[in-house]
C-alpha cells in the first residue's frame, strides 16, 4: 500500500465537504424555488424571517427561518446578523429569481433530483448493459430537462446561434420552413417562431408527453397556426423540403445518430442547413476534466448514455463526445461541410451542409 499523504487527504476531505454541502442544498433550494421564497426576497427587498414568510403567502416562520439560514450558509442569499435580515444580491437574483437570466438555475436543481430518482434503474443498467427509456427514469425528467436548457435557449438561439449560420437568418426573416428535431417540450421551437413570424416550424420528438406539453405551450403563446408538433421519431419523418433543421442538445442522446444524420440530409433542401447544438467538449477525455465536464459526464452517466442504449443501435455517444466525433457522425450522414459556427461556456454550435 502506498504511503498516505496527509495533505492530500485533508485537501480531498475539504473538497468533499464542499461537494456534500452542495448536494445537501438541492432539496432546500428546490423548496425555496417552488414556494417563491427567492422571488419574494428579491421583489420585496431585505426581510426578517417572519416578514419573508408572510410575503411568500403565509408560510410558517420557523421553517422559513431555518431555510433562510441554510441558504445563507450556502451563499445563495445574504444575512445581516446585526438586523437579522436576509437579502438577495443582484448576482444571486440572476441565479435564483430572474427566470430569463442566462444563469437562472432552477432547472439544474430539478435535474439533479430527477437523476437521483432514476438511480435504481441506472444501477440495473450497469449490471445488465440495458438502457432506460427517455422519461422513464424519473417522473418529470423531461420537464426538468426543458427547464434546465430554457435559459440558454432564451439568451442564445435568436441572439447568437442562428446569426452564426450563413444566410439562415435572412431566409427565416423572408419565410422559411424549419424542422426542430428532438424538440422536447418545445421551448426552442417556439422561441424561433416568435422571432421569425414569416416562417413555419414543426417540432418532432419521440416522447408523446413532451409533445403534448409543447402543443399546450404553442396554444398559450398564440403560435399554433405557424407551429405544429408531432410525436414522431426522426427516422419516421415524412415531410421534406426544409430550409433549416435544428437539433438542440439531443444528437448525443440518440441511439442511432448516424441514421439521424442521413434522415436530416433527406428532409433538407439541397441548399439547407442543419444546426446542431451540443454540450461543449474537447475531443480527448482529459480535456474535459473540468467543472463543466464534471457536470456533463455525471449527467451523461445518469441520463444520456442510458437513453441512447435503450434505442436501436445504441451508439452511446455521451454528452462529452467532442466536435471531432460528432463531425464524423454528421459526415457519415451525407454532409460534406461541418464547421463550428459559434460556441459559449456550455455549448458548441455546429453547422452542417451538403
Amino acid at each position: 500500500m502506498a504511503q498516505l499523504d496527509e495533505n492530500k487527504l485533508n485537501t480531498l476531505v475539504g473538497k468533499m465537504l464542499g461537494d456534500l454541502g452542495g448536494a445537501f442544498s438541492v432539496p432546500t433550494t428546490r423548496l425555496g424555488l417552488r414556494l417563491g421564497l427567492f422571488e419574494a426576497l428579491n421583489d420585496g427587498g431585505p426581510a426578517k424571517a417572519g416578514e419573508l414568510a408572510k410575503r411568500a403567502g403565509g408560510l410558517t416562520e420557523r421553517y422559513v427561518r431555518e431555510w433562510a439560514l441554510a441558504q445563507a450558509a450556502n451563499g445563495y442569499i445574504d444575512y445581516d446578523p446585526a438586523t437579522e435580515t436576509f437579502s438577495l444580491s443582484p448576482e444571486q437574483a440572476m441565479i435564483f429569481a430572474m427566470k430569463d437570466s442566462p444563469v437562472y438555475l432552477a432547472g439544474a436543481f430539478d435535474l439533479v433530483a430527477a437523476m437521483i430518482e432514476g438511480e435504481p434503474k441506472v444501477e440495473n443498467c450497469f449490471r445488465t448493459g440495458a438502457g432506460v427509456r427517455w422519461g422513464d427514469s424519473a417522473g418529470c425528467l423531461f420537464c426538468a430537462t426543458g427547464a434546465f436548457f430554457r435559459p440558454g435557449y432564451v439568451n442564445n438561439i435568436v441572439q447568437n446561434w442562428l446569426p452564426a449560420l450563413k444566410g439562415v437568418e435572412d431566409k427565416l426573416k423572408s419565410g422559411g420552413r424549419v424542422a426542430d428535431i428532438g424538440c422536447g417540450v418545445g421551448f426552442s421551437t417556439l422561441l424561433m417562431a416568435e422571432a421569425f413570424p414569416n416562417s413555419h416550424f414543426v417540432g418532432y420528438d419521440f416522447h408523446e408527453p413532451s409533445i403534448e406539453e409543447a402543443r399546450r405551450h404553442a396554444k398559450a403563446h398564440g403560435l399554433a397556426e405557424r407551429v405544429s408538433f408531432s410525436a414522431t421519431p426522426v427516422k419516421e419523418i415524412k415531410d421534406t423540403g426544409f430550409d433549416l433543421v435544428t437539433a438542440f442538445d439531443c444528437l448525443h442522446d440518440m441511439g442511432d445518430p448516424k441514421g439521424c444524420a442521413r434522415q436530416v440530409r433527406r428532409i433538407l433542401k439541397d441548399d439547407g442547413a442543419w444546426m446542431i447544438v451540443e454540450p461543449i467538449a474537447g475531443d480527448r477525455p482529459a480535456d474535459n476534466l473540468n467543472p463543466v465536464g464534471r457536470l456533463y459526464y455525471n449527467a451523461s452517466t445518469m441520463i444520456c448514455v442510458p437513453t441512447s442504449l435503450d434505442q436501436e443501435v445504441g451508439e452511446g455517444l455521451g454528452a462529452q463526445a467532442g466536435e471531432a466525433r460528432l463531425s464524423e457522425v454528421i459526415r457519415e450522414g451525407g454532409f460534406s461541410h461541418v464547421r463550428r459556427a459559434t460556441e459559449g461556456p456550455f455549448n458548441m454550435v455546429l453547422e452542417a451542409r451538403s
